[in-house]
């Protein structure tokens, strides 16, 4: 992690936050007690902070200073607004591609998406404040910088977005193989919001009980399954492919 997009100790911490400085994760020691600590937690929680908790030797690799068993990542870039995003969109005349990301866990695995995501013309990426992969050294890198050029929005719940694009005239459609309809059977020429799981899970069952069309990539080998990365380039590229 790069030295300049962390901050250590408590209070440091609550100020950041307070300041609302572009906070992506905080690590907390797993034993870690006192007021102070209780006021972080309290604050966190307040302004939707992602945290998790991890070993004292987590936060000694981290950094090297008196951390007090607290270590928060600064994000590298600014993270725009959903609503601003889609009004944005709409007046433009667009015809929206949009990217959501439901509790993605990894790092790489997101800068690759990124990456293909800003290839293929992606006006957005979608993603949830707890639970979703850093924007951290490791996404900047392997998005090779396509994080800088397209918006990142971050929401309270994956849900509450797939009902705002609804209700904005956008199309939701989420990969899953749970479903008969393959990718070739869906129109993505028309403002459409493509819905990418976690690597272990896969979508939200909630958010797949309220999503416009349900789509899964044919498969024909023993293993019956694409890194998320590679099953997001498919699904993007078939949208380019209906949109030339």
């Amino acid at each position: 992690m790069e030295k300049e997009n962390q901050i250590f100790g408590i209070r440091a911490i609550i100020e950041a936050i307070n300041a609302k400085k572009e906070i992506d994760k905080v690590f907390i020691q797993k034993d870690a007690q006192g007021d102070l600590m209780q006021e972080l937690m309290r604050t966190m929680k307040k302004n939707n902070i992602n945290f998790s908790y991890v070993p004292v030797e987590k936060l000694n690799k981290l950094t090297s200073n008196n951390h007090q068993g607290a270590v928060a990542t600064i994000a590298p870039i600014s993270f725009s607004n959903l609503e601003t995003l889609i009004e944005k969109l709409l007046d433009s005349g667009k015809k929206p591609l949009l990217l959501i990301l439901d509790q993605l866990s990894d790092a790489r695995n997101f800068g690759a998406i990124i990456r293909t995501a800003e290839c293929t013309g992606v006006d957005g990426i979608i993603i949830q404040k707890q639970g979703a992969a850093p924007v951290n050294g490791d996404t900047v890198k392997t998005s090779a910088g396509a994080v800088f050029n397209v918006p990142i929005c971050k929401v309270d719940h994956i849900k509450d977005a797939v009902f705002y694009l609804q209700g904005s005239g956008i199309k939701t459609v989420a990969a899953t193989e749970k479903t008969d309809q393959n990718i070739y059977d869906i129109n993505f020429n028309e403002p459409v919001a493509i819905i990418m799981g976690s690597e272990d899970r896969g979508v939200n069952p909630s958010v797949l009980k309220i999503v416009d069309e349900k789509a899964k990539l044919p498969m024909f080998g023993t293993i019956e399954s694409l890194n998320v990365s590679v099953a997001c380039g498919a699904f993007l590229y078939e949208a380019v492919r209906q949109r030339l």
